[in-house]
């Protein structure tokens, strides 16, 4: 440890303490004045820990959630970075406050969720045993590039942590293919054919042409999106076999999923905690990550079943008739959505809110590529459609072009104002914002209904 390492934890301390008495977060403006007094401080820092490493495009804070909840039913001593504060400065106040003044960290492993584009400079510092990918999609534009481009910089992450053993995604054929060109052992999960229902495929994917030679894939099936059992006719480039696969999804409801999946060769009977498929795929990588970290796979199935969702991910309030939050950022991530409020049976009401910001992606062209138009297969249990957020106009145009009839759209930019309407009357109520909307939104949610503020989760 350097003088510089001491003064910049010493600093990171203080910045935290006077953020949390201002009732501020806190989460990543310590680490990055801290970085400013010592560039190297989370690499010191991250020597001393065992480190899993979460990232990829949609699932990483559900996925660090589930593996903390295994880690610590397990007695392994762990801290995550539990805020969402994904880039260099909030990974690195979360090693400081779990470290002392004088450098030494007090857990011995750390689950710690990280951006794609940050990635490329965190892994080489953090050096995890563990990297977690969970899938690639077309994300911010803005920000990613195409995502090639996000592919890329994961790969060249990587590359800063050639010890690492990868748990890949064997549905994504944009994720799996981290295996063709990198060193580290490999370590695969999904979903196999005949678990679910194969869809058809969609008329926007954004992984259509094999990575290696650029002929179109073909596909034995499709779960969602472009994830699936997919192979190229020409090179033979094709989805490799899960080593923790979901053999059977028994049952989805609005409050879970019931899987068998394969673990190494063994079958068990997994119950997940969260609605929806691409939660059975969170499940699936966090399962496998545990149980190759030294989880008892009959400790990291319990994790599962009883782990609490991270916030805006499923989150639960009581309001009007019972409130869940549920983010979306993408047209993959927004069908799932969708997907999934296609299956509740009693009517509800559905709350949009868009924003613009940096943290959200200030393209907002996406809308057009989610499949808003599965909304109108809800006519009769789909009472209202009120939209929010700094680009509520768009969304309220959006969603009439879905087909939504206009009569059933309401614009609300005013959240005090929203919260107030919907706690008086007793419909279930679900509300779909992008992140800087979810961080706003949620803190309305919490003074109306209770609950930890999103740093204290």
């Amino acid at each position: 440890m350097t003088v510089r390492a001491y003064l910049a934890i010493a600093l990171c301390k203080a910045l935290r303490l006077i953020s949390r008495l201002l009732h501020r977060g806190g989460t990543a403006m310590p680490g990055r004045y801290a970085l400013r007094v010592c560039p190297e401080l989370l690499a010191i820092l991250a020597r001393q820990v065992k480190t899993v490493a979460i990232t990829g495009t949609n699932g990483k804070t559900t996925s660090s959630r589930m593996l903390e909840e295994a880690f610590t039913r397990q007695g392994f001593s762990c801290f995550a970075n539990r805020s969402g504060a994904n880039l260099i400065s909030g990974i690195t106040t979360e090693f400081v406050m779990n470290c002392n003044l004088g450098g030494r960290m007090q857990k011995e492993y750390a689950v710690i969720e990280c951006d794609e584009a940050a990635a490329r400079t965190v892994f080489g510092q953090l050096r995890p045993r563990v990297i977690l990918v969970t899938n690639l999609f077309r994300d911010q534009l803005d920000r990613y590039g195409e995502v090639s481009h996000t592919l890329e910089n994961i790969r060249v992450a990587i590359q800063g942590a050639p010890e690492a053993i990868l748990y890949l995604n064997s549905d994504c054929s944009l994720t799996s293919s981290l295996a063709e060109t990198l060193p580290n052992r490999c370590v695969f999960f999904g979903i196999d054919q005949g678990a679910i229902p194969s869809r058809e495929k969609p008329a926007l994917s954004d992984a259509t042409h094999c990575i290696r030679c650029k002929t179109e894939y073909e596909y034995d099936y499709i779960s969602y999106g472009h994830l699936g059992g997919f192979r190229c006719p020409r090179c033979g480039y094709r989805r490799h076999a899960a080593d923790y696969a979901v053999t059977d999804v028994l049952a989805q409801n609005a409050d879970g999923s019931s899987l068998v999946m394969r673990l190494r060769g063994e079958q068990a009977l997994v119950e997940v905690n969260l609605p929806a498929l691409y939660n059975v795929y969170n499940a699936a990588g966090a399962l496998a990550a545990a149980v190759e970290m030294g989880v008892q796979p009959a400790v990291a199935i319990q994790a599962l079943a009883g782990f609490q969702c991270g916030f805006g991910r499923m989150e639960r309030f009581d309001l009007g008739g019972g409130a869940r939050v549920m983010l979306v950022k993408n047209p993959a991530g927004c069908n799932q959505v969708i997907e999934f409020l296609q299956n509740i049976r009693e009517p509800f009401l559905l709350v949009i809110c868009l924003n613009d910001r940096p943290a959200d992606g200030t393209d907002v062209s996406w809308i057009w590529d989610a499949d808003f138009e599965g909304l109108t297969a809800m006519a009769g249990r789909l009472r209202q459609v009120i939209v929010s957020g700094d680009r509520a106009a768009d969304m309220q145009v959006r969603i009439k072009y879905a087909g939504v009839d206009e009569a059933y759209i309401h614009q609300e930019r005013d959240y005090e104002a929203l919260i107030k309407t919907l706690a008086k009357q007793d419909l279930p109520v679900f509300l779909m914002p992008t992140y800087t909307a979810l961080l706003e939104l949620r803190q309305v949610l919490v003074r109306h209904c209770g609950g930890a503020e999103f740093w204290e989760q």
